[in-house]
C-alpha cells in the first residue's frame, strides 16, 4: 500500500524501484535536475503555480513562456515571463481583481524558483490573449514536441 497524501509506503517504494533497476554510469551529473533549459523550468513553476492558484477557475487553455532571461553581475536572474490565454475573460482570471491574483502566481514562483536556481529571481509577468497559441508548431518545437494536426 502507498498514499501520495501521508506517504506510508514511499519508501517501500524507492527501496524496491532502486534495487530492480540495473546498474549503470551517471548520464548526467549529480547536481543536474533535469535535461530541460532553466528557461522551460521556470515557466513550468509558474505554470504550476497558475494550478495551484487559480484551482476551478483555471482557463486550461493557458501556457507560460520565458520570454527573456538576463544573467546580471550580482549573480541574480531577471526573469520575464508571458501566461497566453485564448480569451480577454481568461486574462481577467488569471489577472484578479486589482491585479492580486497575478501577483499571488508571481511572488510563490519568484519563491520557488530562488530555492531551485539557488540565487536570487526578479520575476516578472505579463498575461496576454493570443486566441490560437494552442495550434503554433513553433511553440511544441521549443519544447521538443512533434506537432502533428
Amino acid at each position: 500500500m502507498i498514499s501520495g497524501r501521508t506517504g506510508d509506503g514511499v519508501g517501500d517504494l524507492q527501496r524496491y524501484l532502486a534495487s530492480a533497476l540495473p546498474p549503470g554510469p551517471w548520464l548526467f551529473p549529480e547536481d543536474q535536475l533535469s535535461d530541460m533549459p532553466e528557461r522551460v523550468i521556470a515557466a513550468e513553476v509558474t505554470r504550476e503555480q497558475l494550478f495551484l492558484q487559480l484551482r476551478d477557475e483555471l482557463p486550461y487553455g493557458s501556457t507560460v513562456e520565458t520570454e527573456r532571461w538576463d544573467e546580471k553581475k550580482d549573480d541574480c536572474v531577471r526573469i520575464e515571463q508571458v501566461i497566453l490565454v485564448q480569451r480577454p475573460s481568461q486574462r481577467a482570471i488569471v489577472l484578479g481583481e486589482g491585479g492580486q491574483r497575478i501577483k499571488a502566481i508571481g511572488s510563490r514562483a519568484r519563491v520557488e524558483l530562488e530555492r531551485i536556481l539557488d540565487r536570487r529571481v526578479h520575476l516578472f509577468l505579463f498575461v496576454k490573449v493570443r486566441e490560437n497559441w494552442i495550434e503554433d508548431r513553433e511553440r511544441y518545437a521549443a519544447l521538443r514536441l512533434d506537432y502533428d494536426v
